[in-house]
């Protein structure tokens, strides 16, 4: 390294002391940076931006009239507070029809995901009236429409039903969903509101692949209870069991006559979304397809008293609005903990699907779609709806995606379809007493095909292995173990990339682009030449921590003396300094600054120089504080170019830390 800038410099040298004095002023900047913020202060903002509007901004009003700051409170909890004062009856009349249009698909299925949830079919109404009310007041996707989702029906009965059966006592067993409603909307407002979004991205996108295509299989073949008419049906989720009991009952209890009408109409429904794919026009032909053979099955059935011929119905149909269950909730119940775990997967899931489908069509009208609020949102919905006799409730996408086929532009599509609910809930629910159960499996059946997504399933394998990998294991685990099976395999094969990815990152050797003062990988960009008696390095990881340091110190020793040696043998090159260029290293742990330690020592006993270039803020004010920065001799740099034009010849002034 070049000594230190003199006073007595000629007039040719002055540029030189001049740019010297810019890397100088400018290394300064990386060592005298404040401290950044401490973790309770990080917690204290996450908090302020999800729930205040303007986030810190709004600290800045605490000297306004009290009632500013809490219209500015009130406005970021009920983002409906914000967009009602430019709603116009232009997007009234298009909201109207949007809502008419998916409640005449949300009234059929919400009454089969009840069933398929083994509770009474009113539950599935109830959860289609109080979620999306409070969705609306404070969601922020337009498009998205909240109610009982297949996933989720399927989930919740798979897990509750180890703790009690739906059959033998179907009071307890309701009371333990709706407390796992209760917590489930717990977790997803804390998410939410601690900004712990990161741990619904463990069950990555793969994993939502293999997950929904193996739980739409399942819960097709479940559906064959319903459509063949079958009494006797094993309570087990696996393709195995279920195919096992298909096959006994086949052989022994089963109705054609079920079998004929369920598939007549699933034919109908099929071939309406056939011909509204054909033609955009009748885009709801197969909204209403459903609800055209909830009415004609009905008409059917009681017209030819078909009940009394093997086809089974639905009966009693519970009516009016959500009664309160609050006294149903089992908080101090021997299950508590059992049904707390039980909530949380079903969270993390419902949270999975609803985000998804919020932002792909946010992403299509062009809006983002704040993912903590959405939290939120869904937290406290599903928190009042266990108040209220409802159970899990998320986006759907099938009734999302009429929504927005529809024209829907704000949420008071939601609002219409729950006050449709309410009324049939209020006027209708005598005249279902006669809807055979298979066409509500012909209905859940018509749902399926769109939950399996063989292109995406293709890209993954093209794009990514592992990743495959983890879609086919979530898959698999599904099908022939069980649900919560499927989904802890696809989480911790995430989990397992991940820990692999921290444990060995990558490393790579920069060079100089030519004609610029970018430093790339030689590997990819083999014109990048290499600086004589430099060796650049950067670590291709987020964290240097104790399960990683010992291999980055390894591996950077290895590429040092493989620079110092040729690989002929021949000669050697002689290095005097190593760069670290820490770019893309976000924090480090004392491990990692131990690491560094043992690394400049190493360096410094071969003769070698040690730098460091780009830190990051954590990065840098922990290496202060463990005194590394003076210990190297305040060799850290702003840039990488910079390190290696001081060691080219540019004098440079010692820093001390």
């Amino acid at each position: 390294m070049a000594a230190p800038a003199t006073e007595t410099s000629s007039p040719e040298e002055i540029p030189d002391l001049e740019k010297n004095a810019s890397h100088a002023e400018r290394a300064q900047w990386v060592l005298n940076a404040p401290e950044p913020p401490s973790p309770w202060h990080e917690l204290i903002d996450s908090v302020t931006d999800t729930v205040l509007p303007c986030g810190n901004k709004f600290l800045s009003l605490k000297n306004q009239p009290g009632p500013e700051l809490v219209v500015s409170f009130l406005q970021g909890v009920f983002p409906i507070l914000v967009w009602c004062r430019s709603y116009t009856a232009t997007k009234f009349k298009n909201d109207l029809l949007a809502g008419l249009t998916i409640s005449s698909l949300c009234i059929p299925q919400s009454i089969g995901y009840a069933t398929l949830a083994k509770l009474d079919p009113q539950y599935g109404l109830y959860t289609s009236v109080v979620p999306p009310l409070i969705y609306a007041a404070m969601g922020t996707s337009r498009e998205i429409a909240i109610g009982p989702v297949a996933v989720v029906s399927l989930l919740l009965p798979s897990m509750i039903q180890q703790l009690q059966d739906p059959v033998a006592d179907p009071i307890s067993y309701t009371k333990l969903v709706l407390t796992a409603t209760f917590f489930a909307g717990i977790f997803q407002a804390a998410f939410g509101i601690l900004r712990l979004g990161f741990l619904v991205d463990f069950l990555s996108h793969a994993a939502i692949v293999g997950f929904v295509a193996g739980a739409a299989i399942v819960i097709g073949l479940q559906q064959l209870k319903g459509l063949l008419g079958i009494s006797h049906f094993t309570t087990k989720t696996d393709i195995i069991s279920v195919l096992e009991s298909v096959w006994r009952a086949i052989h022994h209890h089963w109705d054609p006559h079920n079998f004929i009408l369920g598939c007549a109409f699933l034919s109908f429904i099929l071939i309406a979304r056939f011909l509204a794919k054909k033609k955009r026009r009748l885009f709801w032909l197969p909204a209403i397809a459903p609800l055209l053979s909830v009415i004609l099955s009905t008409l059917i059935v009681f017209l030819t008293r078909a009940d009394e011929h093997g086809i089974k119905i639905v009966k009693h149909i519970k009516g009016g609005i959500n009664p309160s269950s609050v006294h149903q909730l089992q908080l101090n119940g021997p299950y508590v903990g059992e049904v707390a775990k039980v909530g949380l997967i079903v969270a993390v899931v419902a949270l999975t699907e609803a985000i998804a489908v919020g932002r792909s069509f946010a992403s299509i009208r062009g809006y983002h779609l704040d993912g903590n609020k959405e939290m939120v949102a869904m937290g406290f919905m599903n928190i009042i709806g266990s108040f209220t006799s409802c159970y899990v409730a998320t986006g759907s996408f099938s009734r999302s995606a009429v929504n927005f086929s529809a024209g829907c532009e704000t949420l008071v599509s939601n609002i219409v379809m729950a006050i449709t609910v309410i009324i049939s809930l209020q006027l209708f629910t005598r005249l279902l007493y006669y809807t055979p159960l298979a066409i509500l499996a012909s209905i859940i059946l018509s749902a399926l095909p769109g939950l399996i997504d063989l292109n995406e399933a293709y890209n993954i394998w093209k794009i990514d292995k592992f990743d495959f990998l983890t879609c086919i294991a979530a898959f698999f685990g599904v099908l022939f173990a069980s649900v919560e099976i499927g989904l802890l395999v696809a989480v911790g094969i995430s989990f397992a990339k991940i820990v692999l990815i921290s444990i060995r990152p990558g490393t790579e050797t920069l060079g100089r682009i030519p004609g610029t003062d970018m430093f790339c990988d030689i590997n990819q960009y083999p014109m990048a030449a290499k600086t004589p008696g430099v060796v650049i390095i950067r670590v291709k990881s987020a964290l240097l921590c104790f399960a990683n340091a010992n291999i980055i110190v390894e591996r950077t020793m290895r590429w040092v003396t493989e620079e110092a040696e040729d690989t002929k043998g021949n000669a050697k090159r002689t290095i005097q300094l190593v760069v670290l260029d820490t770019s893309s290293l976000m924090d480090i742990d004392t491990s990692g600054i131990a690491s560094l330690r043992e690394l400049h020592k190493n360096l410094t006993s071969h003769g070698m120089e040690f730098a460091i270039a780009s830190p990051r803020w954590q990065v840098i004010h922990k290496l202060r504080l463990a005194n590394f920065v003076s210990k190297i001799g305040g060799n850290v740099f702003l840039t990488v170019g910079e390190a290696v034009d001081a060691s080219l010849g540019a004098k440079r002034a010692t820093i001390q830390a």
